[in-house]
């Protein structure tokens, strides 16, 4: 079975009436409509009431995180059967997009027409994964047949699944270092639950899909929020290591994923900086990532570090506009590039660190929570000058004059010592406890942290409506909500690079 490389050249509606199609990760994604203007195409009261409880969103269960197993012998007929997946997602939403005077004029239509197809062609794809994985001698979940089956939910239900993960709190998991939680603004604005305000259309945004006044908040009016960090013991490595790699000054983009994507282009559909490593895209291999150069200082980094970028939203358009995982895909406005990016690896408060393993694969964050909830959210927005005292996971911050806009990211540091990745890419790497310890024989690894500083004008919020709005890149039926900012890494190194920022850090050294 060959591998889906072709790239997708369904072009999605940008809209203000329909703003995106569903082409997350794995299989899995929120599909987005505006139906609340197709309420007044009749005037017949029964049809206007149809129209009313008709489906804005639809959500797919995420296959890819499910699978925890696969066999490498199987990851690269799974990763193309996931891409078919997302393509079936995309046709879904079309059908969605396209129908609204139809399910204006029939309660059934989207259940008989949208999700009842969509289901049997989900379970079509599902049960050739199974096949893949049971094929050369894996052990395909159980759970996966239940997994075809997509729902139909309000705008307001998509909007509250952004903010809760499955207890229905804000997730305080060891991913989030520094933070309590997610705070509980004063003065700020309540959730429109996705529904026209003034200029806003959809869910807001420029292209219809957010970001919405609810999404940004007043950093001022926010209670500090940010832990104290674990007690460090005798054990502790107190070192850090700065890497300097640029900001992506040279406008090094694309929209592929070649952690989570192999060889499937604009596997991402939203658009990556990318500093250090200068050759990745969906079709690199490890060689290439030893011949690929690099933005960084040290000629030793080849990693690989790449983020969402973010855009401001003040009606202005930038090269992508017209293109696959930009404008065609709501990600637009003009890009930013960021006035700082750190990098820097700290150690652990409780232990040494060993030396990260060769092509080591991260991903922090979760680039679906609107789908998902915030069980792998690692977002955080703040300010400069408020860094130590807020941490925003939900919200975006609206910084007080001569504050900048801040994002940090704290990677995972906890590895199971013999895979540089896993089939859902989580499994391998995992957070410290709140004491800073690692659990399930793990071993401590140099934690990469990175910061992020960007110079924007603050938005304005008026009568429920934010103007010169700013937000991350991400798959379109996320919304572009805050928790969605995720960050990626591919360690590559030569020179014993490696070694040495372990022993950097272990030492208790300030290295660069």
């Amino acid at each position: 079975m060959g591998r889906n490389t072709r790239k997708r050249r369904t072009p999605l509606a940008t809209k203000a009436i329909a703003a995106s199609a569903a082409l997350a990760l794995g299989g899995g994604g929120l599909i987005w409509a505006n139906y609340y203007a197709s309420a007044h195409e009749t005037s017949s009261q029964n049809s206007t009431k149809a129209a009313a409880a008709q489906v804005a969103t639809i959500t797919c269960p995420d296959v890819g995180q499910q699978l925890t197993n696969v066999p490498n012998q199987a990851r690269t007929e799974v990763d193309g059967e996931l891409a078919n997946l997302d393509r079936q997602i995309t046709d879904a939403y079309q059908r969605l997009a396209t129908t609204r005077d139809a399910q204006a004029r029939d309660a059934s239509f989207v259940q008989n027409s949208i999700l009842q197809p969509l289901k049997e062609r989900r379970a079509v794809i599902i049960d050739r994964i199974q096949l893949e994985i049971n094929r050369v001698g894996g052990s395909a979940p159980d759970s996966l047949d239940g997994l075809a089956a997509c729902t139909g939910t309000t705008a307001g239900q998509a909007d509250n699944t952004a903010g809760q993960n499955n207890s229905g709190q804000p997730n305080t998991g060891g991913q989030q270092p520094q933070q309590t939680g997610s705070p509980q603004p004063t003065g700020g604005q309540q959730s429109t639950g996705g529904q026209n305000t003034g200029q806003q259309q959809g869910n807001g945004g420029q292209a219809g899909n957010g970001p919405a006044a609810a999404d940004f908040v007043d950093i001022t009016k926010v209670q500090p929020n940010v832990a104290a960090k674990p007690r460090k013991t005798r054990s502790a490595s107190n070192g850090t290591f700065t890497t300097r790699c640029g900001v992506n000054a040279n406008k090094n983009h694309n929209t592929d994923n070649v952690i989570v994507a192999p060889g499937v282009t604009n596997g991402a559909h939203h658009l990556h900086d990318y500093v250090g490593n200068q050759k990745v895209n969906a079709f690199a291999s490890n060689d290439t990532f030893l011949q690929g150069g690099t933005s960084c200082q040290n000629r030793n980094d080849l990693s690989s570090y790449y983020w969402p970028v973010v855009r401001v939203q003040d009606g202005t358009q930038d090269f992508d506009q017209n293109n696959d995982g930009g404008g065609k895909e709501g990600n637009v406005g003009k890009i930013l590039t960021p006035v700082q990016a750190q990098i820097k690896y700290v150690g652990s408060p409780t232990s040494k660190v060993v030396a990260m393993p060769q092509f080591l694969r991260i991903i922090t964050g979760d680039a679906k929570t609107t789908t998902n909830g915030l069980a792998n959210a690692n977002a955080h927005w703040s300010c400069t000058g408020f860094e130590n005292k807020v941490q925003l996971t939900t919200q975006y911050p609206i910084c007080p004059q001569g504050s900048n806009v801040v994002r940090t990211f704290a990677f995972q540091s906890c590895w199971d010592g013999q895979n540089i990745d896993s089939a859902n890419h989580r499994t391998h790497v995992a957070f410290a406890d709140a004491n800073g310890n690692c659990q399930n024989g793990f071993k401590a690894i140099p934690q990469l942290t990175m910061r992020l500083v960007y110079k924007i004008t603050p938005p304005t919020l008026q009568n429920g409506v934010v103007k010169n709005a700013y937000a991350v890149d991400g798959f379109p039926e996320q919304l572009h909500k805050p928790p969605t900012d995720h960050d990626d890494f591919i360690s590559v190194t030569t020179g014993g690079l490696a070694n040495k920022i372990a022993n950097c850090v272990n030492r208790g050294q300030r290295c660069q």
